[in-house]
């Protein structure tokens, strides 16, 4: 049998020394698990302050007609800010949901009585609730006050919208088939192409038929021809009017020998003239007066006819003139 150990031998694991360093790391291990249960305590609550768990609130009520999409915790925001909490969801008597936000009272001054709120479940992504203050000088919005929100699901108008699509691609359907009204244009149009490309061209589409054309572009060569002729009969009319041996030379010469007679008419007259005032002054010597003043009218009808053979030669000469007997010239 082996003697017992001495107290005293170091190597003995029960010796003072040791058990010494046993409690000092039990005591160690305390103080960590309570070091490790204070720093997390300390971050539960920093994320509590953090969050504004600590900060003074006031509630408000939001009556929606489900409250599909929305969670607690959801934030209330105002101009992409949160500036409130979804707290509850709670089912009222008439079947709505209530949603309970609390609101930082630092931040419930963006909330007025005319504010409104809105719902909104969108098609990619989670559900938002926004507030929106058209005047922020309105009064401001009492703690406890309860809100209608307004809902907007960008889902439900799926249906519809693939409802709208499929009318219109029907409708499309409709038109661009062989008896659609866009079919029947584009036929149209080929046909139209075509007698463009043919023969008559623009013609033939304007009065329909290639033998329209065929007869207008005929009617156009006679119309160019007789244009044609009327040009030359107008060049000849312009030559024996104006020309050197033409009407208005001739014309002109006829009226200086005209103008001629008519001088020697009119100093004839003062020779008539001049012959009464003698047979007035002189009464004594009538007969002789008599003898010259016969002389003188036979002159005078002398150059009377010779002036109306001249007119009528111009009125035989001049084209425009309608009729000889027309032609009067009136003496004095």
């Amino acid at each position: 049998m082996s003697s017992p150990q001495d107290p005293s031998d170091p190597s003995d694991p029960l010796s003072p020394p040791a058990a010494a360093r046993t409690d000092n790391l039990e005591l160690k291990a305390r103080l960590l698990l309570l070091f490790m249960l204070l720093l997390i305590c300390g971050s539960a609550l920093f994320v509590l302050y953090a969050r504004g768990a600590f900060d003074a609130t006031q509630r408000l009520v939001l009556v929606a007609e489900d409250s599909e999409g929305v969670v607690v915790g959801m934030d209330l925001t105002f101009s992409g800010f949160p500036i409130g909490r979804v707290q509850r969801i709670e089912l009222a008597e008439d079947g709505k949901a209530r949603i309970l936000v609390d609101v930082a009272s630092k931040d419930a001054h963006w909330l007025r009585t005319t504010s409104v709120f809105t719902l909104v479940k969108g098609i990619v992504g989670g559900t938002n609730i926004r507030a929106y203050t058209g005047v922020l000088t309105d009064p401001l919005l009492p703690d406890g006050a309860v809100r209608n929100v307004l809902q907007g699901d960008a889902s439900a108008e799926i249906p519809k919208v693939i409802a709208a699509a499929k009318d219109l691609i029907e409708n499309l359907n409709n038109l661009t088939g062989s008896s659609g009204s866009v079919g029947a244009s584009l036929a149209n149009l080929q046909t139209l192409t075509e007698r463009l490309n043919g023969p008559g061209g623009a013609l033939t589409v304007l009065l329909g038929s290639e033998a329209e054309a065929k007869k207008f572009s005929a009617t156009l060569d006679r119309t160019n021809a007789l244009l044609a002729k009327v040009d030359g009969m107008a060049a000849k009319a312009d030559t024996q009017v104006f020309g050197e041996k033409g009407v208005m030379p001739e014309t002109r010469a006829t009226i200086v020998q005209l103008n001629a007679m008519l001088g020697e008419a009119r100093g004839s007259l003062k020779r008539v003239d001049a012959v009464l005032q003698d047979a007035q002054a002189i009464s004594a010597n009538a007969k002789d007066a008599t003898a010259d003043l016969g002389a003188l009218r036979a002159d005078v009808e002398a150059n009377l006819r010779k002036v109306e053979g001249l007119i009528n030669d111009i009125s035989r000469k001049w084209p425009f003139a309608k009729d000889a007997k027309d032609a009067e010239m009136k003496l004095p």
